[in-house]
Order: C-alpha cells, then structure tokens, then sequence
C-alpha cells in the first residue's frame, strides 16, 4: 500500500476553479494506476478520473468530461486534479487512491488498495 495525502479542497463560487494534489509518501508512483473518488452526502463513492502513471492515459467520468483534468507532475510526485467550471453538484468529499498495474476496471473503487484521507470541496450557487 501507499500513503496518500491530498490537499487543495475548499470553498468556491459555481463557475470557479479549484486545483487538487495527491502526494506519496515514500515512494514514485512508477507503474501505478491512480484515481480520484468522490463522495456526495447520503450517496456511494463515484468515479471522478483516473490515470496510469507510466504511460499516461487518463479517463474521466462523463460528469466532469471537458471540465475536469488529471495530470501527474514527475518531480513533486503528484498527481493533480484541476477542476474548472465547478458546479454546486461537484459538492463532495474528494478522495485519491492508487493501485499497482493497469486495469480496465479503472472507474470501480473496489480496484483501489490505497487511499488518501479525503479533502472537501464545497461549490456554492
């Protein structure tokens, strides 16, 4: 497993930009696909986007398609989630995970060994 911290969470208008990290601590990210979860209140965990460190392909959830990018950033170890035109129902907690290979099943939160502690994004209307 991998500890993941993430940061970046907060406050902001419909229509703002907020920009979230996720960072390893104690090793790369080398070989490792990771994704970004997300928590509405009273509903399960969704799929928000995922990415394969080694080669770089990403996917996105059709909600955030065109809003949303995950990158990764070799020198900080991070993988980074910028989110543009926020909507009030992005409102969520918002989780990094990781897990060793690449999979199809990328989108299933059940593929995720390693998870970081959640950070919130609240969009106001």
């Amino acid at each position: 497993q991998v500890q993941l911290v993430e940061s970046g969470g907060g406050l902001v208008q419909a229509g703002g930009s907020l920009r979230l990290s996720c960072v390893a601590s104690g090793r790369t990210f080398g070989g490792y696909t990771m994704g970004w979860f997300r928590q509405r209140p009273g509903n399960e965990r969704e799929f928000v986007a995922a990415i394969w460190w080694t080669g770089g392909y990403t996917n996105y959830a059709d909600s955030v398609k065109g809003r949303f990018t995950i990158s990764r950033d070799y020198a900080k170890n991070t993988v980074n989630l910028q989110m543009n035109s926020l909507k009030p129902e992005d409102t969520a907690v918002y989780y990094c995970a990781a897990t060793f290979g690449l999979s199809a099943r990328y989108a299933s939160s059940h593929l995720y060994d390693s998870w970081g502690q959640g950070t919130q994004v609240t969009v106001s209307s």
